[in-house]
């Protein structure tokens, strides 16, 4: 391991959002214990929602999740130092969500309140040149508040030459786009899937067979299950709900452990974080963890370890995760961090 794998960056909310953060946050990671030690704001830049490495060079990239949207590149130091190298803009308000492809040729970026995917190519240094697509979806989903227009979440390229897919929250929707690489522009691949009315999918995953995925709803607080074809397209297999806990349930980040056999679900609301086997047609729920929070935003599964953020408790909580069992336990205090929505080990 290399001092910058032992590295963990942590993105989240500065006060241009109504965050309590100054920018990207560094820590170090005991690859055995599991234990973060901060290691300050490496990075001063307005509310990096959401972060991404390149898939080869030490280069790490953040949204600015703004009304005028940005993405910011930097070039990583060996004890996780950050040097600016470029911002973009992503064509569309408040990014939440961004992902470089696996070859590192491009980086997409998911443009929330424009409802929009954001295209920049990028060099042979993982910088970002100037955009070379951007794709509108238009349409509204029946939740007034929440589905008034189209609300892109999350860009997720295939890990090989699949198209990627594009999860909208306002529209009910996930989107199959081919790149072109040459001219870096999307290529729409109909149809689109379109989930339950309401739903308002916000992340999915896949299982390293990439004949699987899950996507979870935000707003109907459900994990839909689904087969994966080669060309993307998402064949409906059932539906499970995201918590077994009884109040409000807004899940949040949906994740595959690393051998494949758990899914991990965190939900906002009650504060915990879900475990479901994969061993049949649909996830079945193992046990479901408290996060010592109420809002568990995002998390990361690294090594035997889950790191959790928890956005409105201020902190990020370490849980080791049984190998066997897959069943997360936490360990040591938690971790403070002001507004954090996204680790990154």
């Amino acid at each position: 391991m290399t001092a910058q794998d032992a590295i963990v960056h942590i993105g989240g909310y500065t006060a241009h959002s109504g965050g309590r953060g100054a920018g990207i946050v560094a820590a170090r990671r005991d690859p055995g214990s599991g234990a973060l030690t901060p290691l300050g704001t490496v990075a001063v830049t307005p509310s990096p929602s959401f972060l991404a490495r390149h898939p080869r060079l030490p280069v790490l990239y953040a949204v600015n999740e703004l009304p005028d949207g940005t993405v910011s590149a930097f070039g990583v130091g060996a004890d996780g130092d950050l040097d600016p190298l470029v911002v973009r803009s992503t064509g569309g308000a408040e990014p939440c969500h961004l992902a470089v492809t696996p070859d590192g040729g491009h980086l997409f970026a998911a443009n929330y309140g424009g409802g929009s995917v954001a295209v920049f190519p990028l060099d042979e240094r993982g910088v970002p040149g100037e955009r070379s697509d951007l794709v509108r979806h238009e349409g509204h989903g029946p939740d007034p508040d929440r589905q008034e227009h189209a609300h892109t979440h999350m860009v997720n390229p295939a890990p090989d030459r699949g198209p990627l897919l594009a999860v909208d929250l306002g529209t009910d929707s996930v989107y199959r786009y081919d790149l072109d690489p040459a001219s870096g522009r999307l290529v729409p691949r109909a149809p689109r899937l379109r989930t339950a009315a309401g739903t308002g999918p916000r992340h999915l995953a896949r299982h390293p067979d990439g004949r699987r995925c899950w996507l979870v709803g935000e707003l109907d607080g459900g994990v839909v299950a689904y087969d994966l074809t080669d060309d993307g397209a998402l064949h409906q297999r059932g539906r499970v709900e995201a918590s077994g806990r009884s109040g409000h349930v807004q899940p949040s980040e949906i994740a595959v452990g690393p051998d494949g056999r758990f899914l991990y679900v965190a939900n906002r609301g009650v504060g915990t974080v879900a475990v479901f086997a994969l061993d049949g047609d649909l996830p079945k729920l193992v046990t479901e963890v408290d996060t010592g929070g109420e809002w568990p935003r995002h998390f990361a599964l690294t090594g035997s370890h889950l790191y959790v953020a928890d956005e409105r408790a201020d902190m990020v909580r370490v849980f080791r995760v049984d190998p066997v069992e897959g069943v997360p336990t936490a360990v040591g205090e938690p971790v403070a961090v002001p507004s954090p929505t996204c680790v990154l080990p």
